[in-house]
């Protein structure tokens, strides 16, 4: 008998500037969070501590054909790729 993983969201707050900082912040975090099997950093938001219902997406998403997560920022000009433009 196999059991069923569930998906859990772990909230870290932070200190920033501004919403660009925190999106940057979160970008570096994700990004080493995805050195961990349990992690899905495609999906990592931001929001203000005051208006935690609004999020704001840090990655793309997109499901690319291989079945893997685009990896450059939400809203991003261009195709998606799985390799960071610099």
């Amino acid at each position: 008998m196999t059991t069923r993983r569930q998906r859990f969201v772990v909230h870290l707050p932070v200190l920033a500037v501004d919403l660009a900082g925190a999106v940057r912040l979160a970008r570096v975090v994700a990004r080493w969070s995805g050195l961990l099997a349990q992690a899905d950093p495609g999906e990592t938001t931001v929001s203000t501590e005051d208006n935690q219902g609004v999020r704001h997406r840090v990655f793309c998403d997109l499901r690319l054909p291989e079945g893997r997560r685009c990896l450059l920022r939400a809203d991003h000009d261009g195709p998606c790729t799985r390799r960071l433009t610099r």
